[in-house]
């Protein structure tokens, strides 16, 4: 079973250092995922993460109290506007872009409610 964890682990980290190079993949939540899982079947892996000085910081703010930093939410809008203005330019169709509209609001209003730095 552990394997499991560290396999889901590490593909969660994957996500999430890919989401530092590519702005619509977030990034924490595959963090999260990560440290999540690693605790669950690696300890040394699961220190390791919430110790990495770009990495940890993240995770122990939510971990701790709940909090992203204004940095995140800034880059979560932009990434939230820059998805939905994408389906726009496609052509997505309404009742998609409906759905998308309320889905992305609830994803904002939840991060921005959420306790900054």
């Amino acid at each position: 079973m552990r394997v499991l964890w560290v396999t889901g682990g590490s593909a969660a980290l994957g996500l999430g250092v890919i989401g530092i190079i590519f702005p619509l993949l977030p990034t924490v939540p595959f963090l999260l995922l990560a440290a999540f899982c690693y605790a669950r079947g690696s300890d040394r892996l699961h220190l390791w993460l919430i110790e990495h000085p770009r990495l940890g910081q993240p995770i122990l703010d939510w971990q701790e109290r709940g909090a992203i930093s204004l940095r995140a939410k800034c880059l979560a809008s932009v990434s939230v506007l820059a998805a939905f203005s994408i389906s726009l330019i496609l052509g997505v169709a309404p009742f998609v872009l409906a759905i998308q509209a309320v889905v992305l609001s609830l994803v904002s209003i939840f991060i921005w409610t959420r306790p900054s730095d």
